[in-house]
């Protein structure tokens, strides 16, 4: 049997491809957008992918079945009941299906989604008891997935099953079974992964400390909160549901003038600067939203952009252009209609407005902060980093908050915003900005360069 992982670094999307070099053939669960590390692989190792499976209807990134099937024919199958409008196989439960040496079993294991199933695979040249389960986003690696997706009005359906799915279901199967997830460290659809990526179904029973709970405790210890839902998801599970369109359908992206740029914000268009928060910080054009090359990326875009968004990259480079669009078409921001050709120098040649975003300086800010020259400064970490430590003076706005609603204060006062190490904080002070405020910094280097100047928090 031929197995093998693949990790959207960040994202933390888990894919799989299954098969059989003897018996050349092979199938993909799970897979992401951009499909060709899939088809590569199978090429070297003689086989061919004929089968997709999805464990269940992603929220958090847009799938790769329809350009698999495009591209190999492969048939694309879902657990029954799947609500999804394009051409597909439903499976049932119980259902078992072979790939050379390679045999997968399908269980439904709902919680998660309503339709979600998990997979027992099995290498019959080495035994006829199963080797591992992909359990979806049922079981994670230390956690479990997160039941308030399909909506608010499912929420105490979607927990009884997702107990039910973990204890009847996955909970009898052998402890010796390793486990392979659909999301790992820096998903969104749970709230506490391992950055191991996977486990085994018996140390997860006795480690994960999820699964040692009554059903009572469950069920109230699960619905204590959930992460921040990102504007993308809804976006996301709909594309899913319709089947994505084909990468190659997508708006054929051009390289604009400056004078382009200029008519397309006027439209209403929205300018994503990918650069260095320095960079963008020395020089920028009006209205930029600043979210730079980072693990989480394609998480923060989701969190600030709207999905309609018509968007304009500002980029340093054709490998940088190449890299945001992989980043943004993987939550489905199809909507790129061009970049800005020669960066930001010849948009300042052509004499077009211009904006800065200051950097202060851990010194400049404590100097303003003795004195009392200032008028608000805030903290956009999580409660988890706030309570860490912080400095005294600051109001405490985690970023997703201020991202739904921007502070109710005067917009020509100076705002101040720091995070971990900057990243963050020039995101909120860049969307600040685009809500109108007009003296926004941004604290160079966020609370690491606070602290490592030897500067005071109180906790």
């Amino acid at each position: 049997m031929y197995f093998k992982q693949f990790t959207v670094e960040g994202m933390g999307c888990l894919s799989y491809l299954i098969g059989c070099p003897q018996g050349r053939v092979a199938c993909v669960v799970d897979p992401k957008r951009d499909v060709q590390d899939y088809i590569d692989l199978a090429r070297e190792n003689d086989m061919q992918i004929t089968h997709v499976f999805e464990t269940h209807v992603h929220a958090d990134h847009v799938s790769g079945n329809q350009e698999l099937h495009s591209r190999t024919g492969a048939q694309i199958c879902l657990m029954e009941g799947t609500p999804v409008d394009f051409e597909h196989t439903e499976l049932k439960e119980g259902q078992v299906m072979t790939f050379g040496n390679a045999r997968l079993e399908f269980l439904k294991t709902p919680g998660h989604t309503p339709n979600s199933m998990s997979i027992l695979v099995t290498d019959t040249s080495r035994s006829e008891n199963p080797w591992l389960v992909l359990t979806g986003d049922c079981l994670f690696v230390g956690d479990i997935g997160r039941p308030d997706l399909a909506g608010e009005e499912l929420l105490d359906e979607q927990t009884q099953n997702l107990y039910n799915s973990l204890h009847k279901k996955l909970g009898v199967l052998p402890a010796s079974l390793e486990v392979f997830p659909a999301h790992g460290e820096g998903s969104l659809c749970g709230k506490g992964m391992s950055s191991k990526s996977s486990s085994t179904l018996g140390f997860e029973k006795s480690s994960n400390p999820v699964l040692s709970l009554s059903a009572e405790d469950f069920t109230r210890q699960v619905k204590q909160g959930f992460p921040e839902r990102p504007k993308s998801f809804t976006h996301i599970i709909n594309t899913n549901k319709k089947g994505p369109p084909l990468l190659d359908r997508c708006p054929i992206i051009r390289d604009m003038s400056p004078q382009q740029v200029q008519e397309q914000v006027q439209r209403g268009a929205l300018i994503l600067d990918t650069r260095d928060t320095a960079a963008f910080g020395g020089v920028h054009i009006p209205g930029s939203i600043n979210i730079g090359f980072a693990l989480q990326t394609a998480n923060w875009i989701g969190m600030v952009i709207e999905p309609e968004a018509e968007l304009i990259l500002i980029v340093t480079d054709q490998k940088a252009y190449e890299d945001m669009t992989v980043q943004l078409h993987r939550i489905g921001y199809d909507n790129i209609i061009g970049y800005l050709y020669g960066g930001l120098a010849v948009w300042q040649e052509a004499g077009y407005p211009i904006d800065h975003l200051w950097q202060i300086s851990a010194e400049k800010l404590h100097n303003k902060l003795q004195s009392g020259k200032y008028d608000y400064l805030y903290d956009v970490r999580t409660p988890a980093e706030w309570a860490t430590g912080h400095i005294e003076q600051a109001r405490h706005l985690p970023l997703t908050a201020l991202l739904k609603k921007a502070p109710d204060i005067p917009q020509d006062k100076e705002v101040i915003v720091t995070c971990g190490v900057g990243y963050r904080g020039n995101i909120a002070a860049s969307f600040l900005q685009n809500q109108g405020f007009q003296h926004v910094h941004s604290l160079a280097g966020g609370m690491k360069a606070w602290i490592n100047s030897g500067r005071p928090t109180i906790a």
